[in-house]
């Protein structure tokens, strides 16, 4: 082999050799940005061959990208956006009883808030007791956690609040907790986790003062895991 042989064959090599550092670079920069790229599931969850952990909600769950954040676990999405009490009262069967769930994480309400209605808290509240009194009623095994309604931010630019504010949202989460602590269900607290010291929403978990961000649904998840480990 010649000398000019060698020399391509170097040149060659470094060519190669700065190929594989690039695409190394471009999936580190792939992995750092990631939207759950801040997240560490810190749990390695026991999961039983019936489990199904049920998700009911409205938008805010519909938006959750439960695969991302519990990643082969028995998880489903019963959220449709827009919903309020009425409309799972209304469809009991498909929304839940069909997915026999072990646990149904229950968080619903803030469409209903969205009303001038000045007894709209009483009415959301009792609405919620139905849909746990119905679970209860139609699958007794599952275990039931309900979630404080998260608070919002009427201060962000083309905020979708609307008529919802955070005192009516506390109102109902103080009954919330109390029923819960009567009747045996768990309340979780995650407008504490969400909020700022003004009282609202945190500018950066939300583009839009109602619903979350990935930077959201990463607190959010961080309080529901214990709760899927119980």
């Amino acid at each position: 082999m010649n000398i000019k042989n060698i020399k391509e064959k170097i040149i060659l090599h470094k060519y190669y050799l700065i190929i594989i550092v690039i695409l190394i670079i471009i999936i580190l920069i792939l992995l750092l940005t990631k939207n759950t790229s801040n997240f560490v599931n810190p749990y390695e969850i026991k999961v039983e061959s019936n489990d199904n952990f049920l998700f009911l909600g409205d938008s805010i769950t519909d938006y959750y990208p439960l695969e991302e954040y519990y990643d082969n676990l028995p998880v489903v999405n019963s959220g449709i956006a827009g919903n309020k009490t009425t409309d799972i009262l209304s469809n009991m069967k498909e929304r839940v009883y069909q997915y026999n769930p072990t646990k149904v994480f229950l968080l619903i309400g803030t469409n209903d808030l969205d009303s001038n209605d000045k007894d709209i808290v009483n009415t959301t509240f009792n609405n919620i007791k139905k849909i746990i009194k119905r679970i209860r009623k139609n699958r007794s095994d599952a275990t039931i956690y309900v979630e404080s309604i998260y608070p919002v931010n009427s201060t962000i630019v083309n905020n979708t609040v609307n008529n919802r504010n955070n005192n009516k949202i506390k109102k109902l989460n103080q009954k919330l907790s109390s029923y819960c602590n009567d009747n045996n269900c768990t309340y979780i607290n995650l407008f504490n986790d969400l909020v700022d010291s003004k009282g609202n929403l945190k500018s950066n978990y939300t583009e839009d003062g109602l619903h979350l961000n990935s930077l959201g649904y990463v607190v959010v998840t961080r309080c529901l895991l214990p709760y899927l480990n119980e």
